[in-house]
């Protein structure tokens, strides 16, 4: 229904049709689809199954009110409506039911807007200009003219793996170095340390946009983000360590979304956690970062992790960065990691204790306080490989195995390696 509308459409499709279930709110639709200019012959008694009857045997208008208050099962008759829509029809809904999570329900099938019963004149007229506009847009298929955006989820297959700090200095370095928008979002709502390692108050605003999903838009992002430079502003939490997290995660889909009208770059900092619990996160999300270290548990969970991503959002661009790196100590040697995981290490970033310390006395993140450190070169390089990813459709690393670890022999791993063999790979 809201899919991308392609130019080369056949040019008979009427401006506007409506299929609607009483007589009263017809009475209202007629003349503000008058003084809309179009015909008000397009009113048509009778709902959503109606339209789906019409219009599967005719085109789909360029804008289309359907009445859901006859419909039983809404959400599933309007997937029968989108089987018979035309790509870029805008289609706006009505019904007598006042739920937030159906209104959330139906944006994310594609309806354009809901609005309530009983109607009002200005209402529709409101609701249809703003489907009009919504029509006549750029589409994603104007090439230049739709805004360019790269998402970032960053996620550590152990805790402790550093997936914190990566967030933090990829967001530094796309708004400091890149001149970039950016927006970062930490998604551990209890124990994050994105604000902490840029030296601000976390706010109250991750914890409001939970507790109140539909107050989020445009104007609550301004004020609910925290500025840290003049391009990065932060959104995260410090919730009291006795409160659960209660949501369904539609607050956390309708930040990203707004992220995207407002940032060139979002980076998401996710707990691996979440990952479970909120798989439709990774939905608009182009590329996935995944940070692990060299250990037995860590192989075992990057191979689960990639397993994942590739049947949950193979859209996705992984990139695997091996962290705190150690040489001669490493608990599995990188060929054996590389052999185990099916693919190769992306990155390497080299353990630096020393600068570590020094970003936390500062309070600034790690690529901040030390620009010249070997670490920082890798995050930077890391940087710059996301950035062009993000215009590349998502290639996984090498065919996953049928059994996921069927061939991950454990005890060959911790094996104790020979001295030249050991030798030779700390060179």
């Amino acid at each position: 229904m809201n899919a991308p509308w392609n130019a080369g459409m056949p040019g008979n499709r009427d401006p506007f049709a409506a299929y609607i279930c009483d007589d009263t709110a017809l009475d209202i639709l007629r003349p503000v689809v008058i003084e809309m200019g179009w015909a008000p012959e397009k009113c048509n008694k009778g709902g959503l199954r109606n339209a789906v009857q019409s219009l599967s045997v005719s085109a789909s208008p360029n804008i289309l009110m359907v009445d859901l208050s006859e419909s039983g099962d809404p959400l599933n008759d309007i997937n029968a409506l989108a089987e018979v829509c035309e790509p870029g029809t805008v289609v706006v809904a009505i019904g007598q039911v006042n739920d937030v999570r159906l209104y959330r329900d139906l944006l994310a099938s594609g309806i354009h807007d809901y609005l309530l019963k009983p109607l009002s004149a200005g209402q529709l007229r409101d609701s249809l200009n703003q489907a009009q506009a919504v029509f006549a847009a750029p589409k994603a298929g104007d090439g230049e003219t739709v805004k360019r955006h790269i998402s970032t989820a960053v996620v550590g297959t152990r805790g402790g793996v550093g997936a914190s700090m990566l967030s933090t200095s990829l967001a530094w370095l796309f708004s400091d170095e890149h001149k970039m928008p950016t927006a970062l979002l930490d998604l551990d709502v209890h124990f994050g340390t994105g604000a902490l390692a840029l030296d601000l108050e976390p706010g109250r605003g991750l914890t409001d946009a939970i507790d109140n999903p539909s107050r989020i838009d445009g104007l609550f992002i301004e004020r609910a983000m925290i500025r840290a430079n003049d391009n990065l502003a932060i959104l995260s939490a410090e919730a009291p360590i006795n409160a659960p997290l209660m949501t369904d995660g539609s607050a956390f889909v309708q930040l990203e979304e707004e992220f995207r009208q407002a940032f060139e770059m979002t980076v998401i900092d996710l707990p691996r956690n979440m990952l479970i619990n909120f798989p439709h996160l990774l939905a608009d999300v182009n590329v996935v970062a995944l940070a692990t270290e060299m250990t037995l548990a860590s192989a075992r969970d990057t191979i689960r992790i990639l397993s994942w991503l590739k049947t949950n959002a193979a859209h996705a661009v992984p990139i695997v960065i091996a962290n705190k790196v150690q040489s001669g100590v490493a608990e599995i040697s990188k060929a054996d990691f590389e052999a185990s995981i099916e693919r190769s290490i992306d990155f390497t970033v080299p353990y630096d204790v020393k600068s570590a310390a020094n970003a936390a006395k500062l309070g600034q993140v790690f690529v901040d306080a030390n620009p010249g450190a070997k670490s920082t070169q890798v995050v930077r390089q890391l940087a710059e490989r996301i950035i062009g990813a993000g215009d590349e459709d998502g290639e996984d690393g090498a065919p996953q195995k049928k059994s996921l670890l069927g061939g991950f022999d454990f005890k060959s791993l911790l094996k104790k390696k020979e001295p030249a063999a050991e030798k030779a790979e700390a060179e």
